[in-house]
């Protein structure tokens, strides 16, 4: 693929990523996992940043050296073999089709609440055709708008950590000074170590889709130096926005009173007679979960390009243009199918969207484990510029950290059967991965038509095994014995 364009910076592809970053799953569900782990969420949330932190360095790492538009799968067939980019790409793939079409769903239920006349297939179905056709507009009209739907995300948490702390100072009008306040009648960790396990898994879920820059690096302007600045911009401001925000909401509500179904924002603020506050980041989660979904088609385009490229994928779907058109629009359709299932059969699309978790997690172990197979392998990329700190302590600790949020799913309340559904997709794809290389083999070798039992088949073979063993013991023998 020739970039005709100038390339994305630093900043746009930051902004790309706190766009599929910063979506529902902080606005909505990071109430969840407050609820469990109590005040100690805090802890989740460095810890999580910390995996990130790591994670996201060892992309950068492999994408400095190789800004392939395939990224974790490309770098992961390299490692480990086809198979593995095989399969990494599709679970990759299928998992993020999965989620895009539940959030679909979400912002049409909060969308109805304005319209509840207008059904949510409809809305559903308009709401991901308008994101596949943006995402055909290209990588720097579409930076560009999702610049601008970050840039509200960002305004609403800063406005809502603004507000927090005018009420924790007294500052607002006809409010007392609330200083710690609810944080003096919790303990520190009411679930014990259980409660932070168990949130962990929700913290990362928050944080999910960092990975976008890998994906994006193929269209980045000079990847070398761009793709190293648009991580530290993201871990610092991801990081940053995420406990800044937690920490200021906590004396504010008691975090038994947090559920799943009001954002953890929109309840504060009511508590407190703000109402208006609570409607407006109401508005902004439905542009949040909308960036979010930009942000992943754009993602989703470039890998199933990358798969075609790599013959994993129908050839038809194979694209050189500046925009995987192809990819783009099958995955807009297998979002519309996936919408469509879940109105028809919910019970199973439940259970299949679960496996989003699972398939972002198996991603991230994915990683990591092939960050460390490329330093062994390769040392420091070009220019000596090795960016994971303490390899190769780091890199095994999150690994097994990963490893342990993976097992720790079953535990929580509806991601045991995420990780059943992921563990069964994973396993189908290897399946017809294998499959699809012994037809492939088949076309190549006659032989396998016929079966290796076949007595004229037979003969070959030891006629031919024999002649090699012969010449094989003849280029052994010493100079001068016939």
């Amino acid at each position: 693929m020739e970039k005709k364009q100038q390339g994305l910076s630093a900043w746009q592809l930051t902004m790309m990523a706190l766009g599929t970053v910063i979506g529902g799953s902080f606005f909505l569900g990071s109430a969840v996992a407050i609820h469990a782990a109590g005040p100690s969420i805090l802890i989740s949330y460095i810890l999580g940043g910390v995996l990130v932190f790591f994670i996201l360095f060892a992309l950068s790492e492999m994408t400095v050296a190789n800004p392939d538009a395939g990224s974790f799968r490309t770098f992961a067939a390299q490692a480990f073999g086809q198979g593995t980019g095989f399969v990494v790409g599709w679970v990759y793939w299928t998992g993020m089709v999965l989620a895009m079409s539940s959030e679909a769903t979400a912002v049409s239920i909060l969308v109805r609440q304005w319209a509840p006349n207008i059904t949510i297939s409809l809305l559903g179905s308009f709401i991901i055709i308008g994101v596949t056709l943006l995402n055909l507009l290209g990588a720097d009209k579409l930076s560009k708008l999702e610049s601008g739907l970050a840039a509200v995300k960002l305004f609403a948490v800063v406005s809502f950590i603004v507000i927090a702390v005018l009420l924790i100072l007294g500052v607002l009008r006809g409010t007392p000074p609330i200083g710690a306040g609810e944080l003096m009648r919790e303990s520190l960790i009411p679930g014990g170590i259980k409660g932070i396990a168990g949130s962990m898994l929700i913290v990362m879920f928050a944080y999910a889709g960092f990975e976008i820059i890998g994906l994006a690096a193929s269209e980045a302007a000079n990847p070398r130096e761009t793709v190293p600045k648009a991580i530290a911009y993201t871990v610092v401001c991801l990081v940053g926005f995420y406990i800044i925000s937690v920490a200021v909401l906590l004396p504010l509500i008691p975090t038994a009173d947090l559920s799943e179904k009001v954002s953890p924002m929109v309840a504060t603020l009511n508590r407190w007679g703000i109402g208006w506050a609570g409607t407006a980041i109401n508005l902004v989660l439905i542009t949040a979960i909308l960036s979010t979904m930009l942000a992943a088609m754009f993602g989703l385009g470039r890998m199933m390009r990358s798969l075609a490229d790599e013959g994993h994928a129908p050839n038809w779907l194979k694209d050189k243009r500046d925009v995987p058109y192809r990819g783009i629009l099958f995955s807009g359709l297998a979002m519309l199918l996936g919408l469509g299932f879940g109105l028809l059969l919910p019970k199973v699309y439940l259970f299949l969207v679960s496996s989003g978790g699972f398939a972002l997690l198996f991603t991230y172990a994915v990683i990591i484990a092939t960050h460390i197979r490329f330093r062994k392998k390769n040392g420091c990329p070009p220019d000596g510029k090795c960016q994971m700190p303490g390899y190769p302590y780091t890199s095994w600790i999150v690994l097994c950290s990963i490893v342990i949020i993976v097992l720790s799913m079953p535990f929580i309340s509806g991601q045991g059967s995420g990780l059943l559904a992921g563990v069964i997709m994973t396993a189908v794809y290897l399946v017809g991965y294998l499959a699809m290389r012994s037809f492939r083999r088949s076309q190549k070798n006659p032989l396998t038509s016929y079966g290796l039992n076949h007595k004229k088949y037979q003969t070959r073979l030891s006629a031919e095994f024999s002649e090699e063993l012969t010449e094989e013991m003849n280029d052994k023998k010493p100079d001068g014995i016939q």
